[in-house]
């Protein structure tokens, strides 16, 4: 008995001196990964003071250096690959990624930017880099619903369809954060929240009213979903307001629905600077000073902003405005980002410490990105099957813009890639025994050849290739400059949307210089163009010629010189920032005036056309400044194809050679004025770092093609906008309205020029008739069933089964609603059964009544086939019980 005693009492010593040996390893529980997560966060809580609490609640994180807390920045970016530090995979834009209506390999690919991510990290924090851009916050995915082509940032959703975007959605956060029971491999942000989806112009003034059916059946299911099934760890609230109230600072979308309603328990982060628009004069003006904005998006559960006005919070405190209490509340859910993201942990004991940086921009990674860009890509005519072309070709055109634009590629929130292979690149490698003519015919927008010279730019006699580009943290050039990079690839910087220069470089008060020589490539007339917000000068071989200030200097002015061949000229640009704004663009190019018979006639010999052209990030985008007819604060006034190439498509077509029209765009077109002038329309939207493979693939017939229009195009912007109706506001018609009537395939009554869904192939596919059991559905078990598909080609393909439901009770329901869709492989003559299950959810509409979604009884049609239009659909009439 005292023997068993006396091993009780050394096994007892022996557990006791492992927790204290462990207990002493760390100086406080917060640090212990044994501990809970709510311990640990409790514990650091009472740890901080309150002017270290308030230091927290803002993206660029302060240091606690009495705890040890280096300081952080939850800003980061990966809605296409991360972004923004460094090199990365870029796939293909969102709006590309949406066309290929698959979720699980969308899946495969955010699991892959999370690598990259971790990676990333890994290498940047051994290297006590922790800046903006080099966190494990990203604030992706957008689930704004595209519901208006003009918007410019619409390339950066997953389209106009509230379920396609849910599933994306889901796909992409679970991609992010990764499956781990203790940890999140990084942050996923659902974002705007919510009824955002522009004019970019007045976003930071405009009051956005729908009316409830339309907010609950469509701006809000996809952030239902990714909080509710996704387990989303943070929400970035809206730069409108809703309703009357900043959405940042909304109790009805933050505390009533996000909080209350869907029992969200993560962290509701705002866009950036959205807090100024409380106060600011000119935005929206609901708060009369920054300490009361700032107080009242704390209690209404925005925990950590984008900015720095919540640096008022502790004059909000000392006025009574707030307690420290309802801040803590929203410390803690920031806390606990910390603690599950594993950034107090050492080194080694979380499960993605060891992914290393070699992974990132791998082969492996830029497979995928090319796999994506195939899938991407999407036929929309084809006619008299001009398409595949021959690589027996001897002779062909390629001409466009876009055909030789890399940086169109990457799409807008993108990251650096190791190489970029453009279209005209992806032609010349598919023809190798073939002669390609390159012509680029003209600009995408006005009537002018510009031929980039930025090739011939050195950093310094004899140096690297590009431009010198120094940053400086105040505005007159003054002291060392905070960052300093040679840009090989164009002068286009800009801080709208809340993006710095560059790593380092502040918000505001800043300057810039821009060196380097230029190497005369012939002789003859050289242009330089120079543009930027406030002002700038630029001199060449030291004398001044161009200088602006005010509203012109951001308009710019091209500057003509006629120079020598081989003879190096010294240029440098200088901007100093004075207000928030900041915006630097320098361009050399040759200018020639776009005639088109004189390229006809050099064409009269070929034996095919490849037309590359459309938009571009430049065209459309974020808040950007674009002085072009039809176009306005990156996005659209018009949505035609810009009338120098449907010049240049005319008189291509006069040709009377075959013409494929390769459309690069992140929106939809109106193009039925167009369609006479090509024979066949490929869509390759903005498709990342391979899409030049991709596009070559489609075009030559190495992969068949089965990407599907994720937006409609509609025939013109007058069949958008005759569905409209006026609000009361004599503004709000067109694009500034945000009811669902008469807009996408949801509520459009005409026939689109291409529908919803719509997409081509080298195959034919076939449907069967479904049969049920019975034709009464209990809603709230759903339904299950089988489509029958066969290719009747002999050609293997892909088709994308698609399934809606159409509710026949209900006139003001929408016309037909997506509820499952799926990408299948065929081979040729291969017949499959393709099963189908449609959840409760898909019976579930908004209720008047009730004033929130519910199963609805009565009768609905089932519609299954490879398109959303109504002759391509199969019909299954049913009644939900």
């Amino acid at each position: 008995m005292r023997k068993i005693f006396g091993s009780a009492v050394l096994l007892i010593g022996l557990i006791f001196s492992q927790c204290k040996s462990a207990q002493d390893q760390y100086d406080h529980p917060f640090r212990d990964p044994d501990v809970s997560v709510n311990e640990r966060v409790e514990n650091l809580l009472s740890l901080l003071t309150l002017e270290e609490k308030v230091g927290l609640m803002m993206n660029s994180s302060k240091a606690v250096p009495r705890l040890g807390i280096p300081a952080y920045d939850w800003w980061n970016e990966a809605l296409h690959g991360v972004a923004r530090s460094g090199k990365a995979t870029v796939f293909p834009q969102a709006i590309g990624m949406a066309a290929t209506w698959d979720d699980s390999n969308h899946l495969k690919t955010f699991q892959i930017i999370s690598d990259e991510a971790r990676a990333k990290y890994n290498k940047s924090s051994e290297e006590d880099e922790r800046g903006r851009y080099y966190g494990l916050s990203f604030w992706t995915p957008n689930i704004n619903i595209f519901r208006d082509p003009r918007w410019g940032r619409g390339q950066e959703t997953y389209g106009e369809d509230p379920f396609l975007t849910t599933q994306l959605g889901l796909a992409a956060v679970k991609g992010l954060q990764g499956d781990d029971d203790k940890f999140f491999k990084t942050h996923a942000c659902a974002k705007h929240y919510a009824v955002h989806s522009g004019p970019e112009w007045n976003r930071h003034s405009y009051d956005a009213t729908v009316s409830k059916r339309d907010l609950w059946e469509t701006y809000l299911p996809a952030f239902e979903a990714l909080v509710k099934e996704g387990n989303v760890q943070e929400v970035m609230c809206a730069y409108n307001a809703f309703e009357g109230e900043p959405c940042c600072g909304s109790n009805t979308l933050l505390v009533d629905i996000l909080r209350n309603q869907w029992g969200f328990k993560g962290m509701v982060v705002s866009d950036c600077w959205a807090i100024n628009d409380f106060y600011e004069k000119g935005h929206h003006e609901t708060h009369d000073s920054a300490e009361a904005a700032a107080a009242d998006a704390v209690i209404t559960s925005t925990d950590l902003e984008c900015g720095s006005t919540y640096e008022n919070l502790l004059l909000a405190v000392e006025k009574g405005m707030i307690s420290e209490d309802q801040i803590n509340t929203s410390l803690r859910r920031v806390l606990r980002g910390w603690v599950e993201l594993g950034l107090f942990d050492p080194k080694g004991t979380g499960p993605w410490d060891d992914l290393s940086y070699d992974i990132v921009a791998s082969a492996k990674h830029r497979q995928q990105a090319l796999e994506v860009a195939r899938q991407s890509m999407t036929l929309l005519k084809n006619q008299n099957n001009t398409l595949p072309l021959s690589k027996e070709i001897k002779k062909i055109a390629v001409v466009g813009a876009n055909a030789a634009d890399s940086l169109m590629l990457w799409g807008n929130y993108n990251g650096t890639p190791t190489s970029t292979v453009t279209i005209l690149d992806g032609i010349r490698k598919k023809l190798p025994n073939a002669e390609v003519i390159y012509e680029k015919g003209s600009d995408l927008v006005d009537p002018w050849v510009r031929s980039s010279l930025y090739d011939s730019f050195q950093t310094a006699q004899g140096g690297e290739k590009g431009l010198k580009v120094e940053f400086y943290n105040n505005n007159k050039l003054e002291g060392k400059p905070v960052r300093t990079l040679t840009n090989d690839l164009g002068i286009e910087y800009s801080n709208r949307g809340g993006t710095a220069l560059a790593q380092d470089v502040d918000m505001e008060n800043t300057s810039t210089r821009i060196s380097g020589v230029f190497v005369a490539p012939y002789t003859g007339e050289v242009v330089f163009k120079a543009n930027a917000y406030d002002g700038y000068v630029l001199k060449i071989d030291g004398k001044e010629v161009a200088k602006r200030t005010g509203a012109s200097a951001i308009q710019g002015e091209e500057y003509a010189m006629r120079m020598q061949q081989g003879k190096s000229y010294s240029v440098v640009m200088e901007h100093r920032q004075m207000g928030k704004i900041n915006i630097i663009g320098l361009s050399v190019f040759k200018k020639e005036k776009a005639e088109f018979s004189d390229l006809t006639e050099r064409l009269k010999n070929v034996d095919a056309i490849v037309y590359v052209g459309g938009l571009s990030p430049r065209l459309e985008g974020e808040e950007m400044f674009v002085d072009y007819e039809g176009f306005r604060g990156g996005d659209r006034t018009s949505i035609d194809l810009p009338r120098v190439q449907r010049d240049l498509l005319a008189a291509l077509r006069k040709t009377g050679k075959s013409v494929t029209f390769v459309l690069c765009t992140g929106s939809s077109l109106a193009l039925e004025q167009d369609e006479k002038n090509y024979d066949a329309l490929l869509c390759a939207w903005y498709g990342g770092e391979e899409a030049g493979t991709a596009v070559a693939d489609v075009l030559f017939g190495d992969y068949n093609p089965a990407g599907r229009l994720p937006v409609t195009f509609y025939k013109t912007l007058a069949q958008l906008d005759d569905g409209l109706t006026q609000t009361g506001d004599s503004k709000r018609q067109g694009f500034e309205n945000y009811d669902m009537k008469g807009r996408t395939y949801r509520y459009l009554a005409s026939q689109p020029l291409y529908a919803f869904g719509h997409g081509l192939s080298y195959a034919t596919f076939n449907y069967g008739r479904v049969e049920l059991q019975s034709t009464k559905i209990e809603g709230a078990k759903g339904v299950q069933f089988s489509i029958p598909v066969s290719n009747i080609s002999d050609r293997d393909g892909e088709e994308v089964i698609q399934v809606y439901v159409r509710r026949l009770d209900d006139p003001n329901a929408p016309l037909k609603s997506l509820r499952a869709f799926s990408r299948v492989p065929f081979k040729g003559k291969q017949r499959k059964k393709i099963d189908i299950s449609l959840s409760a959810d898909s019976f579930r509409f908004y209720d008047d009544a009730q004033g929130s979604m519910r199963i609805k009884e009565g009768k609905y049609q089932i519609l299954y086939g490879g398109s959303s239009t109504d002759d391509q659909l199969h019909s299954l009439d049913i009644e939900v019980i």
